[in-house]
Formats: structure tokens, C-alpha cells, sequence
């Protein structure tokens, strides 16, 4: 009980408390998801990226087509008894485990497209967070929060994105 009461004490001094000091906060929030799709360098890693993709997929439908083939000449040479089709089998075999690392290579969860696909956007979200501090700090601001995460209320006159899309413009320029 004596627990509870401090508890209990403790969260309404500490409400009070944040209530005093959040009159005084400058708080501002930008919509990331229009960022993602306004700010010209997320369109062109994501051009890149499907790029990537249909030529993986393209090289991975060639394995499968040359497997479907190796698939068919193995059941003629079978059904034939010709020779069993024991070399057929041995290089339909091959082909399925190349397709399978492939796969893993490329399209896994740890594969290339996974790495480039961080990598670009490692690099683009540096960029933003460069962008984001630097309207923060210009504008005295204490926080700045992403709306696209889920504020169900803000008012429009508080939307920093437009000032971070030109930061991140101006930083593409001082290249």
C-alpha cells in the first residue's frame, strides 16, 4: 500500500512536472513516407533496385527453363530405358542446388539485393537525418517527430517535411 501511495506520488508530481516544461518545448513533426517519395534520391535507389531485381529474376527464370528442359530429357531417356538418364539426373540435380544458392545469394533474406537494398538506404537516411537536424536546430526546435509512425492529431501549421525536403535538395547542390 505504502508502495502504491509513492507510486502514485511520484507519477503526479512527474506529470506536473512535464506538463511545466512542455509549455516551454518547440516541437515540430515531418510525414517520412512523403519524403520517401518526393525526395529524388529514394526514387532512384528504388529504380536502381528494380533494375537489380528483373535482371536476377531474369538470369533465375533462364535456370529454371534450362532445368524444366533437363527435367524433360531425363523422363524421354527414362521411360525410353536408353540409359536411365543416370548424367541427366546427375546435372538436373547440379542445377536445382545452383538454383537454390542462387536464390540465397541473391534474393535471401542475407542476399545481395537485401545488402544493396540497406546499404542505399543506410546511406539516403543519413542524408535525411543530416537534413532533420539541421531544420531542428535552425528553427530552435526540441523534438521532431514522424508522423507517418503514428500521431493521430497534428496541425498542419507544425509540418517541418517541405523544410526538410529542401535541406535535403540543398545538400544534393553543395555537391
Amino acid at each position: 500500500m505504502k508502495g502504491s501511495i509513492r507510486n502514485y506520488l511520484f507519477l503526479l508530481i512527474f506529470m506536473g512536472m512535464a506538463s511545466m516544461a512542455s509549455a516551454q518545448l518547440k516541437i515540430g513533426y515531418i510525414l517520412s513516407e512523403r519524403i520517401r517519395t518526393e525526395y529524388e534520391e529514394f526514387k532512384e535507389a528504388e529504380s536502381q533496385l528494380q533494375l537489380e531485381y528483373r535482371k536476377v529474376q531474369l538470369e533465375f527464370d533462364q535456370m529454371v527453363i534450362k532445368m524444366d528442359s533437363l527435367k524433360q530429357d531425363y523422363e524421354v531417356k527414362r521411360l525410353m530405358a536408353l540409359d536411365k538418364g543416370e548424367s541427366i539426373r546427375m546435372e538436373l540435380e547440379q542445377t536445382e542446388r545452383a538454383i537454390q544458392n542462387f536464390q540465397a545469394e541473391k534474393i535471401g533474406p542475407q542476399g545481395e539485393l537485401m545488402r544493396k537494398q540497406a546499404q542505399m538506404e543506410y546511406e539516403i537516411l543519413g542524408k535525411v537525418k543530416k537534413a532533420v537536424d539541421k531544420v531542428a536546430i535552425d528553427g530552435g526546435l526540441d523534438y521532431i517527430i514522424d508522423a507517418s509512425v503514428g500521431l493521430l492529431y497534428f496541425k498542419p501549421k507544425f509540418d517541418l517535411t517541405d523544410d526538410v525536403l529542401h535541406e535535403l535538395r540543398n545538400l544534393n547542390s553543395d555537391k
